[in-house]
């Protein structure tokens, strides 16, 4: 989308996104297409998202946690061995 876009969906006036947009992406916000100079809605979505997780508590994804080895070999052999 256009810049005007974009800064409408920061509820920002196109002159004071200009304004900011270094300061942005300075903080992770999508940069613009390097040919177009279009934005990423989707991307913009998501980096909003991400500054408030506690707003978006679906959104969160678990990071997975590694299991104790010994309970893996204990539930493999009790496999092998058919219960």
């Amino acid at each position: 989308m256009p810049p005007v876009t974009a800064a409408r969906r920061l509820a920002m006036t196109l002159e004071a996104f200009t304004k900011e947009l270094p300061s942005l992406i300075a903080r992770g916000f999508p940069a613009p297409d390097p040919t177009t100079g279009n934005f990423d809605l989707d991307a913009i979505d998501k980096w909003r998202r991400t500054r408030n997780p506690h707003l978006y508590p679906d959104r969160v994804t678990v990071a997975p946690t590694a299991r104790d080895a010994k309970d893996v070999v204990k539930e493999r052999i009790a496999g092998l061995r058919g219960g």
